[in-house]
């Protein structure tokens, strides 16, 4: 990575515990478990790292995108359904099979604006969520790197232990200077 600029992303893993306040909100200030706590804590706006979403309700997102309120668990059988419709198939997914599919973004949309449109590849990714979400995020970032959204020698941490041993991994890993390897 020796002349690239770091640019570093993490993927956290949506939250059942939210914020209840009414109508749409910036997915970082509407989840609020321990992840997102320590996020907010350290704070999410960092010059070099992006924040992103993987959301059983709303798929990959970037984390100033605006949502509601919801109550949807990552099963094995959803898992397996965002891997199979990888990062083109739009999330939400329609309310009907009838409905036409407009519903939702695109991952690979997403990544591209957390990218700008592929200018700035990212060097260094951080993955933090249960295993299911773990499988979900792999998926996604293989095919973000085949598309250059991400270097092919960027670093992957992923983070995924009891939650007090996430929420210490997360804090290293977000105040890790420039050059130091996770």
């Amino acid at each position: 990575m020796d002349n690239v600029q770091r640019h570093r992303l993490l993927i956290l893993a949506c939250s059942a515990t939210k914020r209840s306040r009414p109508g749409w909100i910036p997915a970082v200030d509407r989840y609020d478990g321990p992840l997102w706590q320590t996020l907010r804590a350290i704070g999410p706006d960092r010059r070099d790292t992006k924040v992103a979403v993987l959301s059983a309700r709303y798929g990959f997102i970037d984390s100033r995108s605006p949502i509601e309120n919801y109550d949807t668990r990552l099963t094995t059988a959803l898992a397996e359904r965002m891997i199979e419709g990888g990062t083109a198939m739009r999330w939400p997914r329609p309310p009907s099979p009838r409905k036409p599919d407009i519903y939702g973004n695109y991952a690979t949309c997403e990544i591209a604006s957390l990218t700008d449109h592929g200018e700035r590849p990212f060097t260094e990714i951080g993955l933090a969520g249960g295993h299911l979400y773990l499988r979900v995020m792999r998926s996604f970032v293989s095919e973000f790197r085949g598309r250059n959204f991400i270097s092919p020698d960027a670093i992957l941490t992923e983070i995924n232990a009891p939650i007090g041993i996430m929420r210490r991994d997360l804090r290293v890993w977000l105040d890790q200077p420039a050059g130091d390897l996770p």
